[in-house]
């Protein structure tokens, strides 16, 4: 399961109550990872005073906790796939969508456009799987 940047941000800002406990549950079984594109998402979001923590400091922490990978997808076939998702403008939005896509994996969100336009993100999904946007 690959996580987007505001899950991240809020794990690390001790804010996981922003995150249903059955994603959090989805989290706890699932082997987690995210695009590479998250850390340059980090990056950008220090860089513009959005987050208050460097990207290397908040992957940091949380690669060894909750033991996170980095996708190594091909970065042509993510964005061949990228591409084609003229539902958003937000590049890194689309490159992250595309990563999980392309490792045929969930992508753990709380954006409404992503629930919306991508097949496997998920946020608060019933025990028996699906996916719901968040209020």
């Amino acid at each position: 399961m690959h996580l987007d940047t505001h899950v991240l941000v809020w794990l690390f800002g001790q804010q996981r109550r922003r995150i249903p406990a059955s994603a959090q549950g989805l989290m706890e079984r699932e082997p987690l990872a995210i695009s590479p594109m998250v850390h340059l998402e980090l990056a950008y979001l220090y860089e513009v005073s959005k987050v208050s923590v460097p990207a290397d400091e908040v992957l940091g922490a949380l690669i060894p906790v909750l033991e996170l990978t980095v996708s190594r997808a091909p970065f042509p076939a993510v964005v061949a796939r990228a591409a084609g998702m003229t539902w958003s403008r937000d590049p890194f939005d689309r490159l992250i969508a595309a990563q999980a896509l392309t490792d045929g994996a969930a992508l753990l969100t709380a954006d409404k456009t992503l629930l919306a336009n991508v097949p496997t993100a998920v946020w608060d999904a019933p025990a028996t799987g699906g996916r719901s946007p968040s209020p």
